[in-house]
């Protein structure tokens, strides 16, 4: 893989993973327009390499509070041992339904661009109407990952299934659904980014593990290397800015960038 591909993949990968946008959907995207096949194994391998840069971002970012729920978890301790059940709570739905769903998905969805414009629109028009309501009835939330109860963990688990639909956005999907079980918007983003870990993180191994040998004979070590310092960096960058905008903006300015471009790609397929 060229090097300066492995950079741009990077960059889209740690801009968008993160954001209520689809990283999924955007590296669709890039693929079409940069004539990428969507049976390249050494695209698809890098991927997992990309994602797995985004991944280490969380765990730098929260280092501070994965260690102090860590050390909460050896000592029994309350706060740590609630916030280890939501994120299980949370994943295991995804977890199943990915497993069951993952092959199918795969073989209809992926690769076609239709999906994913549609996915960006109906997730934007969500994110519009949710946020509209919420100021309307002035609707904040309820502030704090303590404030994460085993009923809400479960709902915001059964909203990220949807994001197995690629353009979606597993953070969309988890954010919306934590503000709709009552959280406050920044904290239902922060508790997105934790559930990325065990979400993510499993997907990673799975696919990896699957496509180790692609990985190895495909893909060079520069491109390896930089690819992920990239996706690294940028991401972290991202998540770190992401909470401050979110208390400031809301996500209608996201809600309104995800139809813009789901209906542009849609016109593009018309036209041709």
């Amino acid at each position: 893989m060229p090097l300066a591909l492995a950079v741009l993949l990077g960059i889209v990968e740690g801009l968008t993973e993160f954001l209520p946008v689809s990283s999924t959907g955007h590296l669709v995207l890039v693929g079409h327009l940069l004539g990428l096949r969507d049976d390249d194994p050494a695209t698809s391998s890098f991927e997992i390499v990309i994602q797995l840069g985004a991944i280490l971002a969380v765990v730098v970012h929260y280092r501070a509070l994965l260690g102090a729920r860590l050390r909460g978890l050896l000592a029994r301790d309350a706060a740590a041992l609630k916030l280890l059940q939501a994120l299980t709570l949370a994943f295991v739905p995804t977890a199943i339904t990915g497993l069951l769903l993952r092959k199918t998905i795969k073989a209809h969805l992926f690769g076609h661009l239709a999906p994913v414009a549609v996915a960006f629109v109906v997730g934007g028009i969500v994110m519009i109407a949710v946020e509209r309501v919420r100021a309307r009835r002035g609707v904040v939330g309820q502030d704090g990952l303590e404030h994460v109860t085993p009923r809400r963990a479960l709902a915001i688990g059964l909203g990220q299934c949807l994001s197995l639909w690629p353009g979606a956005s597993r953070a969309m999907c988890t954010i919306v659904t934590g503000q709709l079980a009552g959280l406050s918007t920044g904290t239902a983003a922060e508790f997105s980014f934790l559930l990325a870990l065990p979400t993510l993180g499993a997907a990673t191994l799975y696919e990896g593990y699957k496509a180790r040998h692609e990985l190895s004979a495909t893909v060079g070590g520069a491109s390896v290397a930089a690819g992920l310092a990239v996706s690294f960096f940028v991401a972290w960058a991202v998540i770190a800015s992401f909470l401050k905008y979110l208390r400031r903006r809301g996500l209608e300015p996201f809600g309104w960038y995800r139809v813009a471009v789901g209906l542009v790609v849609l016109w593009a397929l018309s036209r041709g």
